[in-house]
């Protein structure tokens, strides 16, 4: 090919377009929302804590969401948590090595599934506390926390941060921790039976003899899939 020719080409050529998958991964320690960020093992910012993320491999990954649940399996050892996608952010000036995509992904796990598989390469950080992260890394933290929070004033969505089998003061702590709020016990047994995505566990109990308490489970319907409200759990309505 004439030299001439070979740059016309290379000039008319787009630049090759970075393309991954990060994922905010939310679990709940001490009543606490909680990032899980993994230690980078390479450049650019080597050793520096991150969001769980890695490039989409074309070839194997079916799609995004396959990809995002492949980095979760590699990077924390984690399989089939809530899933769920947050959004695309993409621009020349967020990543050094060049023009990029992520697709951003948001996932809930309770801790007690997350403390099993943990490595000296994970870390968490308060989710109101997270800074200094790579990349736009920060901003997505934030999008995810508007998101969780808003999806948990309506929705199922925070019972995947519950351990099962749990009781429903447990629940209801879980849903205070996560809105950041209290909920009146009356009003927050109400939404639940409106929600309808738990099940009580025939004769399972917690507790003394002498005020055991139901537990209850997540019906295998929603395990995947949210149940939803159009008015908010703690509306009083």
């Amino acid at each position: 090919m004439p030299n001439e020719t070979k740059r016309r080409i290379d000039r008319e050529l787009p630049d090759p377009v970075i393309c991954t998958v990060d994922v905010v991964l939310l679990t709940l320690v001490d009543d606490t929302l909680q990032v899980v960020l993994a230690r980078r093992s390479q450049q650019p910012f080597q050793g520096l804590a991150a969001l769980p993320g890695g490039y989409i491999h074309p070839a194997t990954d079916r799609d995004a969401r396959d990809a995002a649940e492949r980095v979760l399996r590699e990077k924390t050892g984690l399989r089939s948590p809530y899933l769920e996608q947050l959004g695309v952010f993409s621009g020349a000036g967020r990543d050094p090595r060049g023009w990029s995509v992520s697709v951003a992904w948001y996932a809930l796990v309770p801790w007690e599934a997350l403390e099993t598989r943990w490595t000296a390469h994970l870390e968490i950080v308060p989710a109101g506390s997270v800074r200094g992260l790579p990349f736009d890394h920060e901003r997505i933290v934030e999008e995810a926390l508007d998101r969780v929070r808003s999806k948990s004033s309506y929705s199922s969505l925070p019972v995947h941060l519950c351990r099962e089998p749990f009781t429903l003061p447990q629940l209801q702590a879980v849903y205070e921790a996560t809105l950041g709020e209290s909920i009146n016990k009356v009003s927050f047994r109400r939404k639940m039976e409106e929600l309808g995505f738990v099940e009580p566990i025939p004769g399972a109990q917690s507790g003394g003899a002498h005020r055991p308490a139901q537990l209850y489970r997540l019906r295998d319907e929603f395990r995947r899939n949210l149940s939803t409200t159009d008015r908010g759990i703690n509306s009083g309505g």
